[in-house]
């Protein structure tokens, strides 16, 4: 993301020098350049547009406990890489509703959250039975809509062989 705000402050930068000084570049050139930077404006807009999405429904799923949010968040088609849950709406839906059972709800602690393109990862501090555990989870969107997952969940050892945090 850093490396994209770089580039768009670039060319903006080029941009300004060129409108000031049109010998440096033609105008074919200028209006490349523009077109470039709305590309970018537009990729980047619609990543904040599919990280809200994520957190959104991060939260109202498995925070709040509200299997709504499966069919207010999910696409049509919903491809599960997680192997415990088969594909589809249904497949989650019965499982959280297993899950659920006797859990309050909770605000949901976000560590890391970024997207690229159509992948947003999300990068959570959980309790499970009792057990911290740091959980990844990546979902891609298509057409505003969670359309695929994967995750993967890492228990956090009470000792490391480092000093450095998991989150």
């Amino acid at each position: 993301m850093r490396k994209a705000y770089f580039l768009v402050g670039s060319i903006a930068c080029l941009l300004t020098a060129c409108n000031n000084d049109r010998s440096m570049l033609s105008s074919a050139h200028v209006d490349s350049l523009n077109r470039r930077v709305l590309r970018l404006t537009a990729v980047q807009k619609q990543e904040e547009t599919n990280k809200k999405i994520v957190a959104d429904f991060y939260q109202e799923l498995f925070g709040d406990k509200n299997i709504a949010a499966i069919d207010k968040y999910l696409g049509d088609t919903y491809i599960q890489h997680n192997p415990v849950l088969a594909d589809g709406k249904e497949a989650l839906r019965k499982g959280v509703t297993e899950w659920f059972k006797g859990l309050p709800k909770e605000k949901i602690d976000i560590r890391h959250l970024n997207a690229e393109g159509d992948l947003v990862y999300l990068h959570t501090k959980a309790v499970e039975n009792g057990a911290t555990v740091s959980v990844i989870d990546i979902f891609r969107i298509d057409n505003g809509r969670i359309v695929e997952h994967w995750d993967v969940i890492q228990p956090v050892p009470a000792k490391s062989a480092n000093p450095h945090p998991m989150f």
